[in-house]
């Protein structure tokens, strides 16, 4: 079918439906429900060949003359029943353990359509953003499969809500998200956190400034973090603690309060943010030795388990600026000086990385610059990966990853993907040509022709079909919740094989190989010389286009490469196989991991 998705963005829910309805063989377009832009108007642009509108994320009614002549589908990230903006908001705020998503057909009155499908999820004590992309996106993808499938049918009927269980509620507003420092217990505290990030976030008073709070972990009874309720008590990697009226909460990040008439400001890690404001505070890194079972937040850290070691990192956003790169890579050279003959990069749940901080950068006294100081931050951590000859290397991609996050992903030995995550193994969208030694390692999995085109089409890539052309080794059919168990189950397995050290061997002999056709140098000196071009150029649009993503405005125009539809093509190109192996390990790449809890 000819299938247009129509949306307040492409976000990350959009770009999986779009990726896994190519997979199943559908003609995929999207149009973005815009302020300029008649949806109507943008609708009639893909008659007469169209054959279904379904909305993944749309924040506007769709216009009665466009329902009212097709069949158009809402995606609504509540049970069938739950109504209004702010549902995954008030089920994480409500403390809700289970939730859903409902596929509805658009009517005169929002979400109290015909229910085509819904699928029911549970709900972690995870942040609402992180639940978006996870749980409620893989009962999202069930939910509109299960209804495209339908309506392709042709003879299934939908069917209506009951009225008498409906309900309504309205906007959440920042009054009800208000967090009372003098009264409110650390739990509330985390929950009202949670339950508004990453938008809009809580606003609150500090250090004289109005501010937006993102994110919130707990600070371990073991810290010995105590202070009176509302006092900054210490900093970690960026963020601040502060104290409760019971223990105290890391915030990580940080935004300002609009000013009338301003720029929209930027989120930063929150030490960042409040610049000269912050007080003298101690640095506190998290207890080496904590207790198991109860490990002190961090953005990164290290664990081993028999023979394989686990470096694990998760930043906000995906986002790595030149100082969380710079942390990274000396704990990643820390961790190659363990004596372990595996080692896993990432295993978390939500994003694995999208590259270099482009909020850090635009926020910079020299933007240029600290674009510069960025990819090379980044061209470093990669070289690291890309030059451990001592042990096999897992990326652990649990979440979605981007650009130069992709990249990272791919110097690994091998790339181990959740079922659900959604790779974009592409620069073009931010006017760069891209770095993080990608004309070596893209190539060298998916042949020459298959990375010009994931590059320059830039789109989104799903699971199963970057396990079809070569990204990714393993697919990990689990839910986000056991993907870190899982992942850690196979690795280990890995390191206990006694096959272990010899395909060490034959990684570093391959490697050697590489590096006489041509070193690495060679690779980041071309890919640098481009990108130097571009961060210094004043005119170049990677300057705009940096400031239009992170201060969030509005496109005047769904973007050509979108609007045109797509068939499923993502299938190798070449009949030669890749340069490299398809796997290092051996592992089979294809079946459901043993144990593994299907999504």
């Amino acid at each position: 079918m000819y299938v247009l998705l129509v949306a307040s963005a492409f976000n990350s829910l959009t770009q999986r439906v779009h990726a896994e309805l190519r997979d199943h063989g559908h003609r995929v377009a999207v149009e973005l429900a815009l302020p300029s832009v008649s949806l109507a108007e943008a609708v009639r642009r893909h008659e007469p060949d169209l054959d279904l509108v379904l909305a993944p994320m749309l924040k506007t009614a769709i216009p009665e003359e466009v329902w009212a002549a097709r069949t158009c589908l809402i995606v609504h990230p509540g049970p069938v029943g739950d109504r209004g903006p702010s549902s995954l908001d008030r089920a994480i705020q409500e403390q809700e353990t289970r939730w859903g998503v409902t596929v509805l057909q658009a009517g005169a009155e929002m979400d109290a359509g015909d229910v085509w499908a819904s699928v029911e999820c549970p709900v972690p004590e995870v942040g609402k953003s992180d639940l978006y992309r996870g749980e409620i996106a893989d009962a999202a993808l069930e939910a509109v499969l299960l209804a495209v499938d339908r309506f392709a049918s042709g003879t299934h009927t939908p069917r209506p809500q009951d009225e008498t269980a409906a309900r309504t509620r309205p906007y959440l507003r920042q009054q009800d998200r208000r967090i009372d420092w003098e009264a409110d217990s650390t739990e509330r505290v985390l929950r009202l956190l949670r339950a508004a990030d990453s938008q809009p976030g809580v606003r609150d008073d500090l250090l004289g400034g109005e501010w937006y709070l993102h994110g919130g972990r707990p600070v371990q009874p073991y810290e010995r973090l105590r202070g009176r309720p509302g006092e900054l008590l210490a900093t970690r990697a960026g963020a601040i603690c502060r104290a409760t009226t019971d223990g105290a909460v890391w915030i990580p990040e940080l935004r300002a309060r609009r000013a009338p008439g301003g720029p929209a400001p930027l989120k930063l890690p929150a030490t960042l943010a409040l610049a000269d404001r912050l007080p003298p505070l101690p640095e506190h890194p998290a207890p080496p030795d904590a207790p198991a079972g109860r490990p002190a937040w961090s953005d990164i850290g290290y664990r081993e388990e028999g023979q394989a070691g686990f470096l694990s990192f998760s930043f906000p956003g995906g986002a790595m600026s030149t100082e969380q790169c710079r942390r990274l890579l000396d704990a990643y050279r820390t961790a190659c000086t363990r004596p372990t003959s595996v080692l896993v990069l990432g295993g978390g749940r939500d994003f694995f990385s999208n590259g270099i901080h482009l909020g850090v950068i635009e926020a910079a006294a020299d933007p240029a610059e600290e674009s510069w100081a960025n990819i090379n931050a980044m061209n470093d951590l990669v070289e690291a990966v890309l030059t451990t000859t001592d042990r096999l290397v897992i990326a652990a991609v649990g979440g979605n990853a981007a650009a130069g996050g992709a990249m990272l992903a791919l110097a690994a030995d091998e790339v181990w993907c959740r079922s659900g995550a959604v790779l974009n193994p592409h620069y073009r969208l931010m006017g760069l040509h891209g770095s993080e030694y990608w004309t070596y390692t893209l190539p060298r999995r998916v042949g020459a022709a298959a990375a010009d085109r994931l590059t320059t089409e830039a789109l989104p890539v799903s699971t199963a079909a970057a396990h079809r052309l070569g990204l990714v080794d393993r697919t990990i059919p689990c839910t986000p919740q056991a993907f870190a168990a899982e992942t850690a189950r196979l690795a280990v397995q890995l390191a206990d094989r006694p096959a272990a050290r010899s395909l060490i061997a034959v990684k570093k002999a391959q490697r050697d190989r590489d590096e006489e056709a041509r070193p690495l140098a060679a690779y980041r000196e071309a890919e640098l010389a481009l990108m130097r071009r571009t961060f210094f150029d004043p005119d170049a649009p990677y300057h705009a286009l940096r400031r239009a993503f992170v201060r969030k405005e509005t496109p005047s125009g769904t973007p050509p490469h979108l609007v045109r539809p797509v068939p499923d093509r993502h299938t190798p190109v070449q009949p030669a196989p890749p340069a490299r192996p398809r796997t290092v390990t051996g592992l089979a790449v294809h079946d459901r991991a043993p144990g593994a809890t299907c999504c």
